[in-house]
């Protein structure tokens, strides 16, 4: 999909409904702008439903201070147009207080964005702008000051987020990433103290390459194929609105019977994902002109070593990464549904996935399908692509009944007697 190509007043629509739709803001709160290439700044209406917001709502205010559409832009839209003034390099303001980042604002503290590789990245460094009334020059003037030491995300006392970017869909990958940082800190901080990640450790996943693989040209696709890319596809969409997928992180393979696979691609969002997006494995070769998920490698050994093995999900939920990013262990040993579908959960160290991918494929197996990897991701495997999804979601929701029953008393687990009958009677040994 070419955003780039999109109306002004299409891309706020499209971001809005995103933001709205996942929870990240209410009816009335937040507002979004873009600048386009005539100086005319494209904003978000005051006072309009944002779960229902049109193209006819957005506002436009030429640069002479002219307004046109059907309602008032953003009560805060003088603090846009300062940014723009200010930062000729922005030409997109997303302001937005979700309850993970607007729980940071209210402490006046900011997430942590090394619990994680690639965050502080996407995010940038994160500073913090003093209060001051919405809506107000003063405001407007204390965001400005902190955006004018050059950063792009600036956390607001009291108030929430706002997101300086060259366009309105990077400005949201940050703004996502950055409220899944403070998602994840939370929860980490309901289980033990969280780990970040060293400056070594950085290093070391920003040196992490795309495979060099040969190329080949793809001139059919069996109805195997086409099948399978369309429930990929679908899948992956649905492991965005279940907050499994984040719009950059993510990734599905599945193996096709004739000794190939699919998997999905490297640097595209995960929302929007289409069975054209996906890439072809064959012959240890890629299909041309596609970039695949930088852990292709450790697909191509789990697939390898594992006959029965048919699909492997890498993921990065919330709930499930909170036990990756401290030392608290997660045991799956909380109902019979989740230790059947789970198993004994391994936590591996830190740059298994992409250091020793071979190695990483030792430990993986349908006795034991799901491995957590310290400070990275969560790898899931499956006899199809939808067991798999299964046992992602599974996990997750496993992970999330266990952080709140820590707030309810201590838990009790499945004895190892329960265990060995659980074991009997579905074969799991």
């Amino acid at each position: 999909m070419r955003f780039d190509l999109m109306h002004p007043a299409d891309q706020l629509v499209t971001v809005m409904e995103r933001i709205y739709g996942y929870k990240m803001t209410t009816t009335s709160g937040g507002n979004l702008s873009v600048l386009d290439d005539n100086g005319d700044i494209w904003i978000t209406p005051a006072g309009v439903d944002k779960g229902s917001l049109t193209r006819e709502d957005i506002v436009r205010v030429s640069q002479s201070g002219e307004i046109t559409g059907q309602h008032r832009p953003s009560s805060e839209w003088p603090f846009h147009s300062i940014l723009y003034k200010r930062r000729p390099d922005i030409k997109a303001v997303l302001h937005a207080h979700p309850p993970a980042l607007l729980s940071f604002s209210i402490v006046r503290k900011i997430p942590d964005t090394m619990l994680i590789p690639n965050a502080d990245i996407i995010c940038g460094e994160v500073k913090m702008a003093d209060y001051d009334v919405p809506g107000s020059a003063e405001l407007g003037l204390a965001i400005a000051k902190v955006f004018d030491t050059g950063v792009r995300t600036v956390m607001l006392e009291n108030h929430g987020v706002v997101v300086g970017h060259t366009d309105i869909f990077s400005a949201f990958m940050a703004f996502e990433t950055l409220d899944f940082c403070a998602r994840l800190e939370i929860n980490a901080r309901m289980l033990d103290k969280p780990k970040p990640l060293n400056e070594e450790k950085i290093e070391i996943s920003r040196k992490k390459n795309n495979a060099c693989l040969e190329e080949f040209t793809a001139d059919k696709y069996s109805s195997e194929e086409r099948g399978a890319r369309s429930q990929m596809s679908a899948l992956i969409s649905r492991s965005y609105h279940q907050e499994l997928f984040t719009s950059t992180q993510g990734t599905f393979s599945m193996r096709l019977s004739d000794g190939a696979f699919i998997i999905t691609p490297y640097g595209v969002d995960r929302k929007y994902m289409r069975p054209e997006d996906i890439v072809r494995i064959e012959n240890e070769k890629k299909e041309q002109g596609k970039n695949p998920s930088r852990s292709v490698l450790l697909h191509k050994y789990i697939y390898e070593k594992n006959p029965d093995i048919n699909s492997v999900i890498i993921a990065h939920p919330p709930n499930i990464m909170a036990f990756s990013v401290c030392d608290a262990k997660f045991d799956s040993r909380i109902i019979p549904e989740s230790y059947i579908m789970l198993r004994d959960v391994k936590k591996l160290p830190f740059g298994s996935s992409f250091m020793q991918p071979k190695m990483t494929a030792d430990e993986i197996s349908l006795s034991s399908p799901v491995v957590l990897v310290e400070n990275d991701c969560v790898i899931v495997a499956g006899t199809s692509l939808i067991n798999a999804f299964d046992r992602l979601e599974v996990a997750e929701y496993s992970a999330k009944a266990i952080i709140a029953a820590k707030q309810l008393g201590n838990i009790v687990k499945i004895s190892d007697d329960e265990i060995e009958k659980i074991n009997k009677v579905f074969n799991l040994k």
